[in-house]
């Protein structure tokens, strides 16, 4: 087995593993599998040539799985931050990815025209879960939930414009699956193994946006793509 199919299969058995045990109520195995999960991703990303923000995206997603094993409040804003700059990463990813792969005039045309119709519906998203959720938020927690919902949007915005039909649906998981910890964090009522939900979410999204960047080599965004988009754009 070669080592990109090892990685692969490690994390599978570890995302079984945590869900698993989150469906059958084994408290120990959740904190001892959430944390291997974007690592194995990540290096399995690195393995297949993925760029630097991806891999760089989803250790800031270890990061935040690492701070929300905590209940405490200063973990979840730093949890949350966390994740706030993997979202940063995949949005500069995504930027490149769009620079890099638009070519042609019909597949700039047809970019536009989903940029066009998808605006107001990720909009609305936004402003409907911010609107509603405000009033029950903890008074400290409302303005730092409501600047992570828009930068989590902006990203799952661009998967859908940017990246195509997978990593799209790879950020609209990631937009469910940080809904329902914010509806939680409200005192919500709440699904029946609602971590449960929430990982599944979470794991799916993460792999999906994994997946549909790399998933043709017309669509894989490379570091010399990256380089020259962000030489081109320095003042001077």
């Amino acid at each position: 087995m070669s080592r990109t199919r090892l990685l692969l299969a490690a994390f599978v058995l570890a995302a079984t593993a945590d869900l698993v045990s989150l469906a059958a109520g084994f408290g120990t195995g959740h904190p001892l599998a959430k944390p291997l999960l974007m690592p194995l991703l990540a290096a399995y990303a690195a393995t297949r040539g993925a760029p630097r923000l991806l891999v760089a995206a989803l250790l800031c997603g270890w990061g935040g799985d690492l701070l929300l094993l905590s209940d405490a409040e200063p973990a979840f804003l730093a949890g949350m931050a966390s994740f706030a700059a993997g979202h940063v990463c995949y949005l500069a990813l995504f930027r490149a990815h769009g620079a890099a792969s638009a070519a042609g005039d019909a597949r700039r045309t047809a970019a536009r025209a989903r940029g066009t119709h998808l605006t107001p519906v990720y909009a609305m998203v936004l402003l409907g879960t911010v609107a509603l959720l405000w009033p029950d938020l903890p008074a400290g927690l409302r303005v730092p939930v409501a600047g992570y919902s828009l930068l989590l949007t902006a990203m799952a915005y661009a998967a859908a414009t940017r990246a195509g039909l997978v990593a799209g649906i790879g950020g609209t998981l990631f937009l469910l699956s940080d809904t329902l910890i914010a509806t939680g964090v409200a005192d919500w009522p709440q699904p029946p193994l609602p971590d449960f939900w929430v990982m599944i979410t979470y794991i799916a999204a993460q792999f999906l946006l994994v997946r549909g960047t790399l998933a043709a080599p017309s669509k894989v965004v490379d570091m010399s793509a990256i380089d020259r988009l962000r030489f081109t754009s320095r003042p001077g």
